[in-house]
């Protein structure tokens, strides 16, 4: 039995092919093929944070490839409190197939995975973004062409989507450049391992983002303050003010570059609605690919 925690739970393989077959998935709906391989299954969604994208992609994906999906906020089961991660987790596994978790700490998606009977899927944690690094790879592919040899300049806060797609990245050959303020770039640790991922050269932090983009083929964006960081609101709209992505930086990027980011985007400060909005953005088309690749996660855990 298999987990998709992080993106280091797959091999670079295993990872290639899951955005080949997010790709053929995608084709597939296009042309108005069925899609049974979850046909009787049941997956729970357990969720602690508040979601549009993940909960309806998981939702509709389920939906599409025959199965039923079972919403299950985390306060209502009492999740962590009422009984214990383990007990939940031992005992869901006899109801369904799978369980997709988005929670605030890591540690309680490792303990779910550890004591259940069925895969476990990260739909977020602190530490990881696994399943938005795979729709963004899908994306990366798609705008350029293909991953290996791309390079994507992540412009603000070295967080769980911006870790997920650096070790996407380093694992598939794309080179991954993170623009930040001192204090919010990746971990020693972290790094490490991107180094021993990748090839040499595959990571670089670059303070200035005007440097950062000049030979980037993707600007990537998110939030510069995610849920649970409220109180750091104003510290950190004054840090990085000078990492917005607006028309100024996108002019010092090549011509061809595309510009990503997750959403929810808060239009004004990481970037400029001009730019969200704009024929270099694609965005909302990333936003889409959720739904394809996270099929792809579902089929290679269960079908």
């Amino acid at each position: 039995m298999r987990h998709f925690l992080g993106v280091s739970d797959v091999s670079k393989d295993e990872l290639a092919g899951l955005i080949q077959e997010a790709a053929r998935l995608k084709s597939s709906q296009v042309r108005g093929e069925t899609n049974s391989r979850l046909a009787r299954q049941v997956i729970a969604l357990v969720f602690e944070k508040p979601s549009l994208r993940t909960r309806v992609s998981f939702e509709a994906a389920i939906v599409q490839m025959g199965g039923t999906s079972l919403f299950l906020p985390a306060a209502e089961v009492g999740l962590g409190w009422r009984e214990s991660v383990e007990d939940f987790a031992r005992t869901m596994s006899q109801y369904v197939n799978a369980m997709v978790l988005r929670v605030f700490k890591h540690t309680t998606v490792a303990k779910m995975a550890a004591a259940a009977a069925c895969p476990i899927v990260n739909g977020l944690s602190d530490e990881s973004h696994p399943c938005q690094a795979a729709a963004d790879l899908l994306t990366i592919q798609e705008a350029c062409g293909k991953i290996e040899g791309r390079t994507i300049a992540f412009i603000g806060d070295g967080n769980n989507v911006a870790r997920s797609l650096a070790l996407g990245c380093a694992m598939l050959g794309a080179k991954f450049l993170l623009s930040a303020p001192s204090g919010y770039t990746f971990d020693e640790a972290f790094v490490k391992t991107l180094r021993l991922t990748g090839p040499s050269g595959g990571f670089e932090c670059i303070e200035d983002p005007a440097k950062a983009v000049r030979n980037a083929d993707i600007l990537y964006s998110d939030v510069w303050t995610s849920m649970g960081q409220e109180a750091e609101r104003e510290e950190r709209l004054k840090r990085f003010a000078g990492y917005q992505i607006n028309a100024k930086l996108l002019a010092n990027a090549p011509k061809h570059a595309k510009v990503m980011h997750c959403l929810p985007a808060h239009r004004g400060e990481e970037i400029t609605s001009d730019v969200l909005d704009g024929p270099q953005c694609v965005a909302f088309e990333q936003a889409g690919n959720r739904l394809h690749a996270q099929k792809a996660i579902l089929e290679w855990l269960l079908a």
